[in-house]
């Protein structure tokens, strides 16, 4: 039969032309019940395909081509397994069809690259599931409720649209390339009836950039993310009928799709389609290859329902380094967490498998820290405290143990493909785990802070031997026993204190440069790698050592920067207002002669720690050394310091007259109403400067409260899009011109009376 030749017409895209190709006469029809028997039917025929009778009619729903899926599927006597796309990755097969696929049918999965990421939304929990121990080609993903998907995928959406976008090249020729995808069952852990659906693994940007065709060149990102979710969801899933919840998501996506059809057929009726045409017929349809089944290698001892999901996150990991790459930090996480799971699965770990379950849930957030107090509760008045620092101290302990760091590392290599792992580069895959808590409060010195770990982190030869957390309320009770040669003692205090002072920037990776540089700004007065600062730090006999890590651990806030972290002062006052009022954020140097052991200046006020402070309690006698005494390169300060003081000074920092912006004496009015006509010009005019006034002390506001929320944000997404910042940026330039030509014309107008005055007086 004749094929329908595909059209090409140029439309208007925002402010640009673009030439949109291969636009199809029709649209996919409704795929009509028989035709999704036959696909059920010919996957559980297949040998080498398992999936439940649900998954495979979420399959079938969201091809275009059930009658091609089924023929792939159908096995032969020439091919037993059918004619299905084949991988063979690290201890498995995975087996694949290849078709087109109803955008509205297939969900954003969760990304790997946002596994270093702190999300507003959490992550579902994933489930590898087995069918008479053979591994099933799906997981299952656990949400809380119908909203924690709704919103999760309202996120991804966003969070992938204010990174990257494929939007113009996707409508001028359609996503081209295939996704990867996977059948799903989605459950909530309220009780809501599950449903199955496909996900994409890869290709999320693609996916989300198609949505963002269909929204439309004026959509940003919040919109199209909106768009996608009632899409996919519908407002009122009850307005779809009875049955299971999964029919009712069927059906009211069919009725969105039916009216695009019709909206598709009368667009490309006309004898020149517009934008609108273009966007739906670029985006209904998109390539996907399907996993619909997973065979594990002889020998691999991997659990049966990971053997899926670990050979998709192989597939996603040698896609993402041979085509484009995570950043380090995604790629240490990834592996990290996938070399623990193997020791698991293995069996031959001297540690149980419930204890490593446990150090698992905690290592990928699992766990939340508040649950530390049950998970490792030991002897009564034992139990850690449930902080995040608490946290980076048993997951630090239990993944460098002897009997487990060698596994660990073996593991890590295989995945790599390495050859060797030595103490430094098994540091560098814990950074982006133990900073998990507190990555977006502190995110303006990850980058440092990860570098320190790069450099050995905390793990120092003693942290790495046998020892045992010393759990306590009060750091600075755990000297004196470090200072007795209690090794708990020492390696708690190694640990607890040495991830507090890389996180909030005060060791870091000392490069040549800092020998030279200023105390205030960095500088260091020999260098030393950071495991070994730390160490020096923790050695029994370093009193001024052991207060430093003590102190700092005390002082330790994972929801905040301190005040010595970094140089920008304004953001650091407006982090601190957030948090506890009246209570600075702020490391201060250790003084042995003191009482409290915080080192003062003459006038009393604490002195601010540095980094030089931190490495020369490590090592005095070197430093002392490198730096004799007569350069005095670290005095007392004769005068007040930088920072503020806790006693003195404002509790916040900030400078009196910055509080009670929102407050104005007069309310702003518009001028408006029915009697503004007959009001005379000076008094409408009078009011509109309020307005401009107050219109302007509205955005600053505005401004304050994005900077302030940018941390709970994380660094998914821009908490302002560059598009709109550019807008906003153009509005702001003509709004400035405009108010610097009033002011000139205004100083002008009150020069004039008084040059009148002055000739009146000279009897002109």
């Amino acid at each position: 039969m004749p094929v329908p030749s595909p059209r090409s017409f140029t439309v208007q895209w925002g402010s640009e032309a673009v030439l949109v190709s291969n636009v199809e006469p029709e649209l996919p029809v409704a795929t009509a019940d028989a035709d999704l028997a036959k696909v059920v039917e010919a996957g559980r025929a297949n040998p080498v395909t398992l999936l439940p009778e649900a998954a495979w009619q979420a399959v079938a729903r969201a091809t275009t081509s059930p009658d091609g899926v089924a023929v792939q599927l159908r096995p032969t006597a020439a091919e037993p397994a059918g004619l299905l796309m084949v991988e063979n990755v690290d201890g498995a097969t995975l087996h694949s069809v290849v078709t087109r696929v109803h955008l509205s049918e297939v969900l954003p999965g969760i990304q790997p690259r946002t596994g270093m990421e702190v999300m507003e939304i959490p992550d579902p929990q994933v489930q590898g599931l087995t069918d008479a121990d053979r591994p099933c080609a799906i997981v299952r993903y656990r949400y809380q409720d119908l909203d924690h998907l709704r919103n999760h995928v309202w996120q991804t959406v966003h969070g992938t649209l204010s990174l990257n976008s494929y939007a113009p090249s996707i409508l001028a020729r359609k996503v081209t390339r295939n996704l990867i995808t996977h059948p799903v069952e989605i459950s909530f852990e309220d009780g809501t009836e599950s449903f199955h659906a496909l996900v994409v693994r890869d290709g999320i940007t693609r996916l989300a950039s198609a949505w963002s065709v269909l929204a439309g060149p004026d959509a940003d990102a919040a919109e199209t993310a909106g768009l996608a979710v009632d899409s996919l969801f519908g407002k009122n899933p009850a307005a779809h009928g009875g049955g299971p919840l999964g029919q009712r998501l069927a059906a009211g996506r069919e009725k969105w799709r039916r009216g695009l059809r019709e909206e598709f057929a009368r667009g490309i009726a006309e004898e020149q389609p517009g934008t609108r045409t273009a966007q739906i017929a670029q985006t209904s349809v998109l390539p996907a290859q399907i996993a619909v089944g997973a065979e594990g290698h002889p020998g691999h001892l991997l659990a049966a329902e990971d053997i899926f999901d670990d050979a998709i996150r192989s597939v996603l990991a040698s896609v993402h380094v041979e085509f484009k790459q995570w950043d380090t930090a995604a790629q240490n996480v990834e592996v990290a967490t996938r070399a623990l799971k193997r020791v698991i699965q293995l069996g031959d770990s001297l540690v149980p498998k419930d204890d490593l379950q446990i150090v698992y849930g905690l290592a990928v957030g699992r766990i939340p820290v508040e649950e530390l107090p049950r998970v490792f509760a030991g002897d009564a008045g034992s139990e850690p405290p449930g902080t995040a620092l608490w946290r980076s101290v048993y997951l630090v302990h239990a993944l460098t143990r002897p009997e487990l760091l060698e596994p660990l590392k073996d593991q890590a290599k295989a995945i790599k493909g390495g050859k060797r792992m030595g103490l430094k580069g098994f540091a560098e895959l814990l950074g982006p785990l133990i900073d998990l808590p507190w990555r977006s409060y502190k995110k303006h010195v990850t980058t440092q802070a990860r570098n320190a770990w790069n450099n050995g982190g905390v793990l120092t030869s003693d942290v790495i031997q046998e020892w045992e957390p010393r759990p306590t309320d009060d750091f600075t009770s755990l000297v004196r026993p470090a200072l007795d040669g209690d090794v708990d003692a020492r390696c708690t205090l190694a640990v607890a204190g040495g991830v507090a002072l890389i996180a909030d920037k005060l060791l870091t990776r000392n490069v040549g440069s800092a020998l030279m540089a200023a105390k205030e700004k960095g500088g260091v007065p020999f260098r030393a790698d950071v495991n070994q600062v730390v160490e020096d730090l923790s050695q029994r006999h370093n009193e001024l050592g052991l207060w430093t890590l003590a102190l700092a651990a005390n002082r330790f806030r994972s929801d905040a920067l301190p005040e010595n972290a970094v140089t920008m002062r304004q953001l650091i006052h407006k982090q601190k207002t957030e948090g506890e009022p009246g209570t600075p954020y702020v490391h201060f140097k250790v003084d042995l002669d003191d009482p409290d052991r915080i080192a003062r200046d003459a006038d009393g006020v604490p002195v601010t720690l540095h980094q030089w402070d931190v490495v020369w309690a490590s090592n005095p006698e070197r430093a002392a050394k490198a730096h004799p005494p007569k350069t005095l390169l670290v005095p007392h300060p004769s005068g007040p310091v930088t920072g503020p003081a806790p006693e003195a000074g404002s509790a916040d920092g900030e400078p009196a007259g910055e509080t009670g912006r929102d407050g104005a004496d007069t309310p702003p009015v518009d001028g408006s109403g029915p009697q503004a006509a007959s009001r005379p010009a000076s008094q409408r005019a009078a009011e509109h400067r309020q307005v401009l006034r107050h219109s302007v002390t509205g955005a600053r506001d505005a401004l304050d409260r994005l900077l302030l929320l940018e941390p709970e944000v994380g660094g998914h997404t821009p908490i302002v899009p560059v598009s709109v910042l550019d807008e906003l940026h153009t509005l702001l330039i003509g709004l400035q011109t405009d108010v610097e030509n009033l002011r000139r014309k205004a100083a002008r107008e009150e020069t004039a009376p008084e040059d009148e005055e002055v000739l009146e007086e000279a009897g002109v």
